[in-house]
């Protein structure tokens, strides 16, 4: 891969993270219920938010290792134990963005009846993908831990 097309995609992933970040910060705002609340009654009395900002760092984190990946293929570091590592954090950090939004079922319970749809929507919008990134760097792990460990018996024959 050409050093230009990581630099791309690593800028990419830096503009998604602070996409992220600005909705997490951004959000509660404008959220009906918070139209007339102070900051202390916004942030400190709404449990559901606290639960978003804990349930959002396995994404900064995959986005962290996504960027950490992205350095490897550009350091011709693609076959090693270190990406192995970094993909194998990946789909734990999805497989925890499932969990947390498989619990956030219980926020959706006891919520109103008339913010369900749109919960439920939300939470088939974020785990699907996550399923998808879990398959993928559960399947692209397993291909470079085969790789790797076909690098080093050859370079044991050598």
């Amino acid at each position: 891969m050409k050093r230009s097309s990581t630099i791309f995609l690593q800028i990419v992933i830096v503009l998604i993270g602070i996409g992220a970040l600005a909705f997490l910060l951004w959000e509660p705002h404008v959220e009906g219920r918070n139209a007339h609340a102070t900051l202390f009654e916004m942030y400190f009395k709404d449990p559901f938010l606290a639960y978003m900002y804990i349930a959002s760092i396995p994404f900064f984190v995959a986005l962290y290792q996504a960027f950490k990946v992205l350095g490897y293929v550009r350091q011709n570091k693609t076959f090693s134990p270190a990406t192995v590592k970094a993909l194998r954090t990946i789909k734990y950090c999805a497989l925890a963005i499932i969990g947390f939004v498989a619990v956030g079922v219980i926020f959706m319970i006891s919520g109103d009846k008339d913010d369900r749809p749109a919960g439920v929507f939300m939470r088939i919008l974020i785990t699907f993908p996550s399923i998808v990134i879990a398959a993928a760097a559960g399947m692209f792990e397993h291909i470079l831990q085969n790789a790797v460990e076909m690098k080093s018996e050859n370079d044991l024959t050598v």
